[in-house]
């Protein structure tokens, strides 16, 4: 089965996340635990995580379904210590907040060498984080996502996701999440079901479909092999509607969260009603 949903606001407190979810009709969402944009955060009050429970059951969504993101100012392989430091504490603060909320998950983006060190080693940055932060948590999995690979960004290539996961150590917490605009913009063709078999072919070779944790839908502005990171609302973009409707029918895409970050949020619950309409009888 399908669980689609989108990056829902949680303004005004988590609690209010599964309640924006439920307006679209999702049977899945994202959120930000906490302001994206800053290093610090009031603590979580029992009140509120015990109230983002609630709603999440009212909604009928439950935690394997909600893809919470970490905040775009980490950087797992940051080139220098000090300011690693600082990425690893945010982001093993934010698997403490999903523990809080009795999440599952946490997705976050593997980071940027900034030019400074070579893509293996900002692999090798990337899985030390995820081991440290793995070793002082629980219950939560660590879920890298691909790239567009602009900038320095790792994590536009297949190799890059596996080199990570075979240096963290607990292999039963990491897995990855896979955005359908930056597989496109990295280079891996989705326009065709002969490309999209392909594509996936490559990413269980290379990775393993097993580490499949969850999967952003998104259609592209930017072009094919462009590594420029632009998303679009589907069908208004340049992928067309055969990844899609790939992901519908595979059964490798059961039963984890699908979330759109497409750019318009007024045609989400339009876009969840099309996603589903592509599923076979």
């Amino acid at each position: 089965m399908k669980y689609v949903g989108a990056h829902v606001s949680a303004a005004g407190g988590v609690e209010n996340a599964p309640l924006n979810a439920r307006a679209i009709g999702a049977g899945a969402f994202a959120l930000f635990t906490k302001n994206q944009r800053q290093w610090a955060a009031a603590p979580l009050t029992p009140e509120s995580s015990t109230a983002f429970r609630d709603n999440c059951r009212a909604a009928g969504i439950t935690p394997e379904h909600i893809l919470p993101h970490d905040s775009y100012l980490i950087n797992p392989c940051h080139p220098e210590p000090e300011k690693r430091a600082q990425s690893v504490a945010a982001l093993t603060h934010e698997m403490e907040r999903c523990e809080q909320l009795g999440l599952q998950l946490l997705n976050f983006h593997p980071g940027s060498t900034l030019r400074l060190i070579d893509d293996d080693e900002g692999c090798r940055l990337c899985a030390e984080t995820i081991n440290w932060m793995l070793e002082r948590t629980s219950g939560v999995t660590a879920v890298v996502e691909n790239t567009a690979g602009q900038g320095s960004n790792i994590g536009y290539r297949f190799e890059h996701l596996a080199a990570i996961i075979a240096q963290v150590e607990d292999k039963s917490r990491v897995g990855i999440c896979i955005d359908t605009c930056h597989t496109f913009a990295s280079g891996y063709d989705l326009r065709t079901p002969a490309d999209c078999e392909q594509t996936f072919a490559e990413l269980d070779r290379v990775v393993g479909l097993q580490y499949l944790r969850g999967m952003h839908l998104n259609d592209s502005k930017a072009a094919y092999g462009s590594r420029v990171d632009r998303h679009h609302s589907l069908g208004l973009g340049l992928l067309g509607d055969a990844v899609f409707r790939y992901i519908m029918n595979d059964p490798h895409c059961d039963d984890i969260p699908l979330i759109l970050e497409t750019i318009d949020e007024t045609r989400w619950a339009q876009e969840i009603v099309w996603l589903h309409s592509l599923v076979e009888a």
